[in-house]
């Protein structure tokens, strides 16, 4: 079972993903310092969004953990705790003060050679783009010094792009030697970001604006490093270092990752935690809207098509669903086994929601979190509709196919069970009330799971109904409800105690999702 599902991850992995993991293990380039003898670029067009706080003192907060410095490879809380420590976001955080940062500077360079986790790829590359915007604004402390680590770290990042591992690594390489090249006018650099910002962004962003990797908080984090990239480097996109129309084709290419954003947000301006998606990570939405009007890359909305995400929106009820396939075939590292999951708000406030992610560490709660009975959606046999494991991996995908789509009413199917089990679900949508109807046929059991949002009173469960505050969900076809504590996680390392409704059931289930008031009988 085990070599069918590492065999099964491996067929999806594109022939360079596979080359590039076999040359990495044979040969990975090292660090080596390098001097830098050109002039720098420090032109940029308007304010960056700012970072969130995350250093005071020697104390950094980071995936709401804190922890005094350790030194770079501080693995305490896990590998990504150690990556953002190495990003040096806190160069960008409100009101600190330059010295400061010139001396954690200097210190990161003074540590390079012994700091494995720093010169990985995807931390050099947000690293260097922090120190670029630092140096932008401090001129002055942009010493030989420093300006020699840093064109060092960029030539090891040319040499060490993730190939391997695609996706939106990939395109953060780009951005990172983009905005490097046009730095240091290094046109070498410039033509290697050009070949992968264009290849990667027509890639992975599709026709309707979305990252193909189906994360709204990875789309609001590539969507500002590639403002970033507008923002840093106009100087030299006319002067023969970038192709004529780089510039042209990055804002266009922004303006449709805002107008997909504007779709997908809720009225709140927070996103829907769909796959790897959480709070505290990305900017906020209308920072990243701001952004893109100052830098001329605003669009007006976009209808949701090739993501796979549809709204269906009917007075007080508002509802995201999941009626898409995994459109990031060679790199699923941020999908979820959520096929026809959704997330539904009631007068745009949480009611249904999706569990979240609290931890990239992998282990038993990576796991369960990225499984298909911590959505809002159906087991059968206790199976997921996608084969997640190792914390990053998916073996067998489910094929999710839609049938009808109205704006009002939304069905779709997928196999994730098997050919035999395929799975049906139907939204309907009207009169201030939510019809959704499961059909999954087979000798077992399935179970359709409602994870309600922390503070969620149940009043009453039974065959027929379930009874909230806010709302009555009639039961037609139940054969055993249970309801259970579970955790949600909106931001890292964060769980919140709240309910899920286990609906057992056979061949079908219709729940119905009422506003109105229901008298609770004895």
């Amino acid at each position: 079972m085990k070599l069918t599902r590492i065999v099964l991850t491996v067929l999806h992995l594109s022939p360079e993903q596979i080359l590039f993991q076999g040359i990495r293990k044979l040969h990975t380039p090292r660090f080596k310092a390098v001097r830098y003898n050109g002039s720098v670029c420090y032109a940029h067009l308007t304010v960056p969004i700012p970072k969130p706080r995350s250093l005071d003192g020697h104390k950094f907060t980071f995936l709401n953990q804190s922890s005094s410095f350790q030194g770079w490879e501080d693995g305490q809380y896990g590998p990504l705790w150690a990556y953002n420590l190495n990003y040096m976001d806190w160069l960008q955080q409100p009101e600190i003060a330059p010295a400061e940062c010139a001396s954690w500077i200097d210190r990161f360079i003074q540590e390079c050679p012994g700091n494995k986790t720093g010169i990985a790829p995807y931390p050099t590359a947000l690293r260097c783009i922090n120190w670029i915007k630092f140096f932008c604004d401090n001129n002055s402390y942009a010493t030989p010094e420093r300006l020699d680590s840093l064109y060092s770290q960029l030539l090891l990042l040319s040499r060490r792009i993730e190939r391997n591992v695609g996706g939106n690594h990939l395109l953060e390489d780009a951005f990172a030697l983009a905005i490097g090249a046009s730095f240091l006018n290094d046109r070498r650099m410039a033509r290697q970001a050009s070949r992968l910002l264009l290849r990667e962004l027509n890639r992975e962003i599709l026709p309707d604006g979305a990252h193909n990797e189906q994360s709204p908080m990875y789309h609001c984090v590539l969507l500002d490093r590639l403002l970033d990239c507008i923002n840093y480097t106009p100087a030299n996109t006319d002067n023969g270092l970038f192709p004529a129309g780089m510039n042209e084709f990055l804002t266009d290419c922004a303006r449709i990752m805002t107008g997909h954003l504007k779709s997908i947000v809720w009225p709140d301006g927070t996103i829907p935690l769909l796959n790897d998606s959480a709070y505290g990570i990305a900017p906020q939405t209308q920072e990243l809207l701001d952004y893109a009007v100052r830098l001329g890359a605003d669009s007006g909305p976009i209808p949701m098509r090739e993501c796979g995400y549809r709204r269906l929106t009917d007075g007080r009820i508002n509802l995201i669903a999941d009626a898409g396939g995994i459109t990031a075939v060679n790199q699923p590292g941020h999908t979820h086994a959520d096929a026809l999951n959704y997330e539904l708000r009631i007068d745009d406030k949480p009611f249904i929601v999706d569990t979240g992610i609290s931890t990239y560490n992998k282990g038993d709660r990576r796991q369960y979190e990225r499984s298909t009975r911590a959505h809002n959606t159906v087991t059968y046999d206790d199976m997921d509709s996608s084969q997640v494991w190792g914390g990053f991996r998916v073996g067998s995908r489910a094929t999710v196919r839609i049938i009808q789509d109205n704006g009002h009413e939304l069905t779709a199917c997928h196999d994730g069970f098997g050919s035999k089990h395929i799975h049906r679900r139907s939204f309907k949508i009207a009169d201030n009330a939510l019809e959704i109807n499961d059909v999954c046929c087979g000798s077992k059991e399935a179970v359709s799971r409602i994870h309600f949002a922390p503070g969620t009173d149940i009043l009453k469960a039974d065959l027929t109904q379930i009874v909230t505050e806010k709302a009555c969900i009639k039961l037609d076809g139940a054969v055993k409800v249970e309801i259970k504590e579970v955790t949600t996680s909106v931001r890292y390392n964060c769980p919140e105690k709240s309910k899920v409704a286990e609906i057992s059931f056979r061949d079908s289930l219709t729940q119905t999702i009422s506003l109105l008031y229901y008298r609770i009988s004895p």
